[in-house]
């Protein structure tokens, strides 16, 4: 099989998370951007709201290792089927204090530490929206969670965010969108080269066998 055949044989998907409770606002209109790119390169999407719901923090109860999903049975598990099936992840976040929407990071603590299914290899973005200050910092809340689960982070030809009040603020942050293009792009031939990688090399092996807890005082 060629490479081509290989690409055009696997159905490829994102999954984008609007993590912003207005579901038509300023972090839309980005991911919108990146959607419409994606498909341009043959890549499916599927959406999930979460800014706009009730979503509470972890609480440690690891009652998930036994059930498969989380205890609390809301967005989390209702999302978790979707991150399983897609290739690649596009969390993006408003901006509130400096840092991201809180009710996201639950969101984003809970699905990633409930969900048994391997992430290696599934790539991930986040996407930032803010009027003015505190994008990056709300970047790194969330590309975190992507680095421990052995997902590769996209990058773009800037920070991936965008400037505005309003989403027709957003439409004149032409640099802006522009970066979200570029993301789309980036995310898109990173999905399919790791599928080609997989097909003729399989994926790295991990080490799991090691957990410092320094239960013997040192």
């Amino acid at each position: 099989m060629t490479t081509q055949q290989i690409i055009n044989h696997t159905t490829m998907k994102v999954l984008l998370i609007n993590g912003s409770a207005k579901p038509n606002g300023c972090t839309a209109r980005a991911l919108k951007e990146v959607e419409k790119t994606l498909h341009e390169q043959g890549i499916e999407t599927d959406w999930v709201n979460v800014g706009n719901k009730v979503v509470r923090g972890c609480i440690g109860c690891n009652k998930c290792a036994e059930l498969g999903k989380c205890v609390f049975d809301d967005a989390v598990n209702e999302a978790a089927p979707l991150f399983e099936q897609a290739d690649g992840v596009v969390v993006g976040t408003p901006v509130y204090y400096a840092h991201a929407n809180g009710g996201l990071l639950a969101f984003l603590d809970r699905l990633f530490y409930s969900t048994p299914f391997d992430k290696r290899m599934k790539v991930g973005a986040a996407v930032v929206s803010s009027r003015r200050a505190g994008s990056t910092s709300a970047f790194d809340d969330i590309n975190k969670h992507f680095t421990i689960s052995c997902m590769p982070v996209v990058p773009s030809t800037y920070w991936n965010e965008v400037h505005g009040f309003t989403p027709e603020d957003v439409e004149k942050d032409l640099e802006g969108l522009q970066t979200m293009r570029n993301l789309g792009r980036n995310m898109a031939f990173l999905i399919k080269s790791i599928a080609l990688g997989r097909d003729q090399m399989g994926l790295p092996d991990v080490e799991n066998s090691t957990f410092t807890s320094f239960m013997d005082g040192l």
